[in-house]
């Protein structure tokens, strides 16, 4: 395992970090699965056990990822261990009584949801606290930033950062960078989606932001392990993020990528995840982990591409995987 550091932080964070959403089991919103399907708490305790023995240092998590339960599952398996951890959690999220998303940036949610976080984490700091997909207008009103000044200061935080808008990344990060707070940016980055690399990646690292680089197999699709016929249970949120019509087209374009994998001898996931980790200005990628397999498959052969592969991937993505983001997006 390689280390690389985020940003202006003194954090030194595994490149490959554990995403720790699916763990959190099958929410919903009202009808709607916000989730991974079901999961079983022994095998994720196994798995993020089987990727700290293997080195991984970075554990991403949020409080809406299974409404706490995530939080919680790494508070039981992790807290004898938590000096030798950097954990990273979001907040901003809320689920009402009618089932409803509501986005939440005052100050007063969130102190008193970092309260709770830290609780259910039991753990006295966090290493890194990040606004959930905060919007340019919360930015703006201001408290959420107080918010994170505030809880930095009294020690309950350490850093601060932001997970930005999956399609339209740039707003946000322009904000932090413009007024000179926050450390860290989490972003969509993979081979199919990569729109940050254009403005945001550049300009983070340039004003030496920490990146994280979320969702580094696109829901699944560059493990190679689906097919036109795969279906998705109805508590798993792929299941309308990935209909029939998207995931045709995603396995029809990625046919061309699969070449440079033999090339190298990997597997399509180390792929994915050598593509993501080839760019230098990358603190870290979050690869979701379920199981001990994951941990294993997700660590195993990172390699850095030679240019005139990151190249053929750079104007693959222009020409035709573009093409699947924008079906992806007006899905969404």
């Amino acid at each position: 395992m390689d280390y690389r550091t985020l940003g202006k932080t003194e954090l030194k964070v595994s490149d490959v970090g554990f995403g720790a959403w699916a763990i959190g089991g099958p929410a919903m919103a009202g009808n709607i699965p916000i989730g991974w399907g079901d999961v079983n708490d022994e095998d994720s305790g196994k798995a993020i056990r089987k990727a700290f023995d293997l080195g991984i240092n970075f554990f991403d998590t949020a409080d809406f990822y299974g409404l706490g339960h995530s939080e919680e599952l790494l508070g039981k398996v992790l807290k004898p261990h938590w000096n030798d951890i950097i954990l990273a959690t979001k907040v901003g999220h809320e689920l009402l009584a009618d089932g409803t998303i509501n986005l939440n940036y005052s100050k007063k949610y969130i102190i008193d949801a970092c309260e709770k976080s830290l609780r259910r984490l039991q753990k006295e700091t966090i290493d890194l606290y990040q606004l959930h997909s905060a919007r340019t207008i919360h930015l703006e009103q201001g408290e959420c930033i107080v918010a994170m000044e505030q809880l930095q200061q009294e020690g309950k935080i350490r850093f601060w950062g932001i997970s930005l808008n999956t399609f339209y990344p740039e707003a946000e990060a322009n904000y932090l960078i413009e007024n000179k707070i926050g450390h860290s940016f989490q972003l969509v980055f993979n081979i199919i989606n990569q729109k940050a690399l254009v403005e945001v990646i550049p300009k983070a690292a340039e004003n030496n932001y920490g990146i994280i680089a979320r969702m580094p197999l696109q829901f699944g699709l560059l493990t190679g392990k689906f097919s036109k016929e795969t279906k998705f249970e109805e508590n798993d949120h792929r299941s309308f993020r990935l209909p029939k019509n998207i995931l045709n087209l995603a396995l029809e374009k990625l046919e061309m990528i699969w070449p440079i994998a033999e090339k190298y001898k990997i597997s399509k996931t180390s792929l994915a995840l050598s593509f993501i980790l080839s760019h230098p200005q990358i603190s870290t990628t979050i690869p979701g982990i379920k199981i001990e397999k994951q941990a294993e498959e997700n660590t195993k052969d990172i390699i850095q591409f030679e240019k005139d592969d990151l190249d053929f991937l750079h104007e693959y993505y222009k020409t035709d995987l573009h093409q699947v983001v924008h079906e992806m997006e007006k899905n969404a």
